[in-house]
């Protein structure tokens, strides 16, 4: 990993921003999976396999416009994510203790309903940092080469599944992105979580917003205004 810090410290490149990239290249890559996944594979590995098919693609498109109408660009982005990514179920994880069912069954009607306006509040903020934090980062790996592991046999019945993938870049040794996927009560898989190089995306955001809570003295509306995607660090 010290190696890793090095190679950022000489591009420029802040270990959280990093982050960021290969967070949105893998969003947009699942995003572009939504319609071309092939009949019949609907495994998390088949989702994630068939993304990685097509995202040069898609970054190559957004090249083209981009710059000029940026915000086409997140709403593109936004659109095709919705189905796919989990944003509520990654929003309640990143709250942590103050989102826990027993803290919901603790609370009287009044705080159970400002709890629930408080998770869909700063589901849409997270969401939108996250889309606009990760869309910028990833038109940086437009030339990378990504790979899957060979997934093995995977079990019918499982709700979760980790799908590894491999991210080449200048270096010699690619980036591990481990992709956490949750089965809905629909079938269908969605990302929940990611674990980048051992960093526990998921585990970072929570830590954060559990110091944000401290240092409010536990306003989490206060929390949810300041909140911004960019404060990932490593």
């Amino acid at each position: 990993m010290n190696s890793r810090n090095e190679w950022f410290r000489e591009a420029g490149v802040g270990y959280g921003r990093w982050v960021g990239w290969i967070t949105g290249l893998f969003f947009v890559a699942l995003a572009a999976s939504a319609d071309d996944t092939p009949a019949g594979d609907s495994t998390a590995h088949g989702v994630v396999h068939s993304a990685t098919t097509s995202v040069m693609q898609v970054v190559a498109e957004a090249q083209a416009y981009v710059d000029d109408d940026p915000e086409r660009y997140y709403q593109a982005i936004q659109d095709v994510l919705d189905p796919v990514v989990d944003f509520r179920g990654f929003a309640r994880g990143v709250m942590g203790p103050y989102a826990t069912s027993e803290r919901y069954r603790s609370l009287d009607e009044a705080g159970r309903a400002q709890l629930r306006e408080q998770l869909d509040r700063f589901t849409e903020v997270m969401r939108d940092g996250m889309v606009r934090t990760y869309g910028k980062g990833l038109l940086a790996f437009g030339g990378s080469r990504i790979e899957l592991s060979d997934p093995g046999a995977e079990d019918k019945d499982a709700s979760r599944v980790s799908v590894e993938q491999l991210i080449y870049s200048e270096n010699s040794e690619p980036y591990v992105v481990m992709y956490q996927m949750g089965r809905g009560r629909d079938g269908e898989w969605k990302l929940r979580n990611m674990i980048i190089e051992s960093v526990n995306l998921g585990e970072i955001y929570r830590s954060q917003f559990e110091s944000a809570a401290r240092k409010e003295n536990g306003d989490l509306n206060a929390v949810i205004e300041n909140w911004s995607a960019i404060e990932v660090e490593g």
